[in-house]
């Protein structure tokens, strides 16, 4: 296989995605963070959506954190799809509710008021809701097989280690699965080394410099 090298950013949720797949298939590469605020000129060349993740594979570049684990899928041995078609098609369409979560985590922590932030308070816990309907939690999101809809999932929990400091928003309460499935997620080696050992920290800091109301909650917690 060609080199790797992923293009990555130190708190990006579809970064993380793009490392623990490759950590699941062990692949080897080298990782590149790069400042999102001033995107280095030779980058902008790379991506032509200005964003991360980007793989450059030899000369070659993948961009879109799906694209790459396709990618992934295509070249390298295990599959972390079901070989079910049906399936596999199932967990295609979760990740994309991962997507869709993640956008909401972004409106949660940028919500300008104390209105706007309830508002995604209550759209996280019903999407959740819905989440704890469908997954099976023994350990894993379809049971005992660890899948890329798995490693989809991990950065939207992480992002909670964080918010409970701050405060019981009570967007997980009274979903045990979930609880079981998150505790599975945030030991797994792949997905606990995605990131740096300071990103709580970093997350905490990049909250806190918002003009949000979490950022007002995280300032009065400190």
């Amino acid at each position: 296989m060609n080199k790797l090298t992923l293009i990555s950013h130190v708190l990006c949720p579809y970064v993380q995605r793009a490392v623990i797949a490759l950590k699941e298939k062990g692949v080897d590469f080298e990782r590149i963070d790069i400042d999102l605020a001033n995107k280095p000129d030779w980058f902008l060349a790379l991506s032509p959506l200005g964003k991360v993740p980007v793989l450059k594979v030899g000369e070659d570049v993948i961009f879109e954190s799906a694209v790459i684990a396709e990618y992934l899928e295509d070249t390298v041995s295990p599959s972390l799809h079901p070989a079910d078609p049906v399936r596999r098609a199932d967990h295609r369409a979760w990740i994309e509710f991962a997507s869709v979560m993640l956008s909401d985590i972004w409106g949660f922590y940028t919500a300008p008021d104390r209105e706007a932030f309830q508002k995604k308070r209550q759209d996280l816990a019903e999407r959740f809701a819905r989440l704890e309907g469908r997954v099976k939690a023994d350990p894993w999101f379809d049971g005992e097989t660890f899948h890329l809809v798995d490693a989809a999932f991990g950065p939207v929990f992480r992002y909670f280690d964080v918010f409970d400091v701050i405060e019981d928003f009570g967007i997980l309460a009274g979903k045990p699965k979930l609880a079981r499935w998150r505790k599975a997620l945030k030991v797994r080696p792949s997905i606990a080394s995605a990131v740096t050992p300071d990103y709580p920290a970093r997350l905490r800091d990049f909250i806190a410099r918002r003009q949000s109301h979490l950022a007002g909650l995280l300032l009065q917690a400190a």
